[in-house]
């Protein structure tokens, strides 16, 4: 099964992950980290398919993708 990681400290809330996710498995968090942002999480990681969409759109390369 395919998981996803995101690096909370260095997410900056962007959403394009968000919107890249074919599954809609990622969404935006109520909570922030250290730096004010609210961060992308996992919601639905039973949905993923490891298709790597959401890793390719981030511009910070927060994301990691295990399949």
């Amino acid at each position: 099964m395919a998981s996803i990681t995101v690096n909370k400290e260095g997410c900056k809330g962007c959403a394009l992950c968000v919107n890249a996710c074919p599954k809609k498995v990622i969404e935006i968090s109520t909570e922030s980290n250290k730096a004010g942002y609210f961060v992308a999480y996992p919601a639905h990681p039973e949905l993923c398919i490891g298709c790597a969409m959401c890793a390719m759109m981030c511009p910070d390369v927060c994301i990691e993708v295990e399949r």
